[in-house]
């Protein structure tokens, strides 16, 4: 019982990220817990944490012992709840890391219900653009958009991100409306700043024969934020393409006017990751439910309700101040 003391030890401070946090979660004192992690590592032969002050970093060793004892948590904490008669209970940290405006917009409110239903759970919600590791960071579930290339994570489809291009209708009553792709050229482009490379996000559209054209805008306006970008869109500042969630209301309302929606690019699947599909601990199953239940509402992505397309007639004037160059580039990553 002593080494799988030992283990729980590792495990929990993994996930926590420090001895102070996980001996409260494990209601020993902070020195027993550093013991009993220091008597693992002399025992395996391995050094499986690097030591700070204030907390503590898995060594590779330590990533590859972690993956494994993820399923030794989730045992315990359900021989716990069983053992007290509260398997229906739900309680515990969740960390989750999501992108920044999805999370804002989609994820927030879930969240905000699923802590009301279980009083229990405390969340450690991480807002970002970039990717996390989940293993290296101790976080229980990731969301991510676009294509997944870390294969050893499990991954559900919880929704779709559509990309749209529109402009604010006072700019387009200064300039016109592009009815064409070689009439984008011909328009102010703003530019989303990709944080994981920091070049610009190329704009993508379909074609007949689900051919996907990008065209990279050359532009004198970067913004690294989508939020600014939906701002810069709705002052008139030019066109950009962002995705469909984060201009919802202003297309609805008016603010921003769709174009060219016969031509938008296949939409990208949007997932939540998790390190292992055994013995789940019973916060992250709740949490997945919950997601869940957006897939069953993003079965088929949405269109906006508001566009231009050839049918609605714009004025007729443009500015060329600034031109774009047609050209191939690397598929986006995701935002």
């Amino acid at each position: 019982m002593k080494g799988l003391q030992q283990f729980v030890a590792f495990a929990e401070t993994a996930r926590l990220g420090n001895f102070a946090a996980a001996s409260r979660a494990l209601g020993v004192a902070p020195s027993t817990l550093a013991k009993a992690v220091a008597r693992l590592e002399g025992g395996l032969g391995v050094k499986l944490f690097h030591r700070t002050t204030r907390q503590v970093r898995l060594t590779p060793d330590g990533e590859r012992l972690y993956q494994r004892c993820q399923r030794v948590l989730a045992e315990v904490e359900a021989l716990q709840a069983d053992a007290a008669g509260t398997s229906g209970i739900v309680s515990g940290l969740l960390k989750i890391d999501a992108p920044v405006v999805w999370g804002l917009r989609k994820l927030v409110p879930m969240l905000g219900r699923l802590t009301r239903e279980h009083p229990g759970l405390q969340l450690d919600l991480r807002l970002n653009d970039g990717q996390a590791d989940l293993v290296h960071d101790g976080i229980d579930l990731a969301v991510r958009i676009g294509r997944l290339q870390d294969s050893t994570l499990v991954a559900r489809r919880i929704d779709w991100q559509e990309m749209v291009l529109c402009a604010s209708p006072g700019y387009l009553e200064e300039h016109g409306a592009p009815r064409r792709l070689d009439e984008l050229q011909q328009h102010v482009a703003l530019a989303f700043r990709l944080p994981s490379s920091g070049r610009n996000r190329p704009w993508q559209f379909a074609r007949r024969g689900g051919e996907t054209v990008e065209i990279h805008p050359a532009s004198r306006v970067r913004i690294n934020d989508g939020q600014g970008l939906v701002v810069a869109l709705c002052h008139g500042m030019g066109i950009g393409q962002v995705p469909a969630y984060m201009v919802a209301d202003e297309l609805a309302d008016g603010r921003l006017v769709e174009l060219l929606p016969s031509l938008r690019p296949p939409a990208l699947p949007i997932s939540v990751v998790y390190p292992s599909a055994r013995l789940v601990p019973a916060r992250v199953r709740v949490a997945l439910d919950w997601l869940g239940s957006l897939a069953e509402s993003h079965d088929t992505p949405a269109r906006a309700p508001s566009s231009i397309d050839g049918a609605r007639q714009a004025p007729s004037s443009r500015s060329d101040s600034i031109r774009m160059r047609p050209g191939g580039f690397p598929a986006p990553d995701g935002q």
